[in-house]
């Protein structure tokens, strides 16, 4: 071995040790912990509506290998939805037809977007982008239901 290649090795061994001294360092002495990946944790983990208001709702749409949760949405006419889009394992993209909701399901990140659903019928949500064998099967339904609050 080259007398340059110790050096650098020597150099190298040095480095490591006192970088991993200093991780060990900030995880023990100072309680420094390792962020959480974001969809980890409450409310991103399942999928769920949430009505906020009699128009308002908060959709969390978690993308799986090859489903949608929930797999299917009812909400009444005329509501906005802020609608959060996660996934659980690989990379999705959701498309609402009929709408211009258009997000990518990346994992360890939130996709959102608020629609307002104003013309009742069944919205199919599609993934758009290629996750598998199972990809042409993934789908949803987002129903808007006609509002019953006739007035006279």
């Amino acid at each position: 071995m080259d007398r340059a290649e110790k050096f650098a090795l020597k150099v190298t061994l040095v480095l490591l040790g006192v970088f991993t001294g200093l991780l060990v360092y900030a995880a023990k002495g100072l309680n420094i912990d390792v962020p959480t990946c974001i969809t980890d944790v409450e409310p991103f983990t399942e999928g769920k509506l949430i009505q906020h208001a009699e128009d308002r709702y908060e959709l969390h749409l978690l993308a799986k290998m090859w489903y949608f949760e929930p797999g299917e949405i009812e909400i009444p006419a005329g509501s906005v939805v802020d609608i959060y889009l996660t996934s659980a394992d690989v990379i999705h993209g959701i498309k609402i037809v009929g709408t211009n909701v258009n997000l990518m399901a990346i994992p360890g990140a939130v996709a959102y977007a608020r629609y307002k659903f104003d013309k009742p019928g069944e919205y199919l949500i599609v993934c758009h982008e290629y996750c598998g064998i199972g990809h042409q099967n993934m789908a949803g339904k987002l129903i808007v239901k006609p509002t019953t609050t006739a007035r006279r």
